[in-house]
């Protein structure tokens, strides 16, 4: 035996073996998280992907450029979406009165649902929701409100706590601004492959997805 052939038998064990096919994730996607949620995940061709969720009243959706990252896809939303906010207005009338707390859009509908924390000089704080004519102080309870904190529970947008000054009487008018509500602003969120499943990582949890099959031709 010459010392070519041991050296290139040498040499083929030491080399690394070759590395695993990365999965190839062009193509549809439809969430898999049980009947009571529906979406889906476009990964296109040209680097542009497109995601929509439903689940109950919340309505998420982005579109954006991805890339690769190691055996993963990276979704990043363009242009980057520009988050609701609340903002304090002036008071306004309901019926012929002013809430003690009321939350309107911009057009000045009322806004249900937001849930708030209201502080006193004493006693316990109170806690509820809107409706949409507002919300007003019990009767029975003199107690001035000194602040108030709001959040909207179902996309999570939350104010700084409004200290209620002297001027304010006690109540707040709060206007929020959707902005770009609902869309999700992915910077770098990935999908990867696990067994026969997909599964998006984002700071909120994650998403399971399956591929939906190429249509036969």
């Amino acid at each position: 035996m010459t010392i070519r052939p041991i050296a290139a038998a040498l040499a083929a064990l030491l080399s690394p073996a070759p590395a695993a096919q990365a999965p190839d994730f062009i193509g549809e996607y439809q969430l898999a998280e049980g009947p009571d949620v529906g979406g889906g995940l476009v990964i296109a061709p040209d680097g542009t992907f497109l995601y929509a969720l439903y689940a109950g009243a919340l309505d998420e959706r982005a579109n954006g450029r991805w890339e690769r990252q190691g055996d993963a896809v990276c979704l990043f939303t363009e242009p980057r979406p520009v988050p609701p906010a609340f903002e304090k207005r002036d008071p306004i009338d309901i019926d012929g009165a002013q809430p003690t707390i009321l939350v309107t859009w911009p057009s000045d509908e009322g806004v249900s649902g937001v849930t708030f924390k209201i502080g006193f000089d004493s006693g316990d704080p109170i806690e509820d929701y809107t409706q949409y004519d507002g919300w007003t102080m019990p009767a029975d309870d003199r107690r001035v409100p000194r602040w108030v904190e709001l959040r909207e529970p179902i996309y999570g947008v939350t104010a700084p706590r409004y200290e209620l000054a002297a001027e304010d009487h006690g109540r707040l008018h709060a206007r929020l601004v959707p902005n770009d509500m609902g869309t999700v602003d992915f910077q770098g969120a990935c999908l990867s492959a696990s067994d026969n499943r997909f599964i998006l990582r984002r700071p909120e949890g994650e998403l399971g997805f399956a591929r939906v099959p190429e249509a036969e031709e």
